[in-house]
């Protein structure tokens, strides 16, 4: 691939970040686990092919430098978004577990 092929990978995976970021604040969980998985195969290509055949211009080299940064505040966002609802996802699965052992426990002792 050449310079220009990689750039516009890098660019698409901007776009679907950005995409990712949108699902995110909607709370389109499976929206955003299907533009994550589409992310995952386009970073693959990028980390197979980054190698260029000769060097980046320096604008070239300032505009992927530009492309990475937005995607990494993209991924802090979301991460800002749905570590908190991991978290409380977390709590309630631990919590209908806990009920179902603490239900199951005291239930079979109360029936003896």
């Amino acid at each position: 691939m050449d310079n220009q092929e990689i750039l516009a990978l890098y660019e698409t995976v901007a776009d679907i970040t950005d995409q990712m970021l949108a699902a995110a604040r909607t709370g389109d969980w499976e929206q955003l686990a299907a533009l994550e998985s589409r992310c995952s195969s386009q970073v693959e290509i990028i980390k197979q092919n980054d190698q260029p055949r000769q060097p980046l211009t320096p604008m070239a080299r300032e505009k992927k430098t530009r492309i990475i940064k937005k995607i990494l505040e993209d991924d802090r966002q979301i991460r800002d978004i749905t570590e908190p609802w991991m978290a409380r996802l977390s709590v309630m699965i631990n919590s209908a577990g806990t009920e179902r052992k603490l239900s199951k426990a005291y239930g079979a002792n109360q029936a003896g």
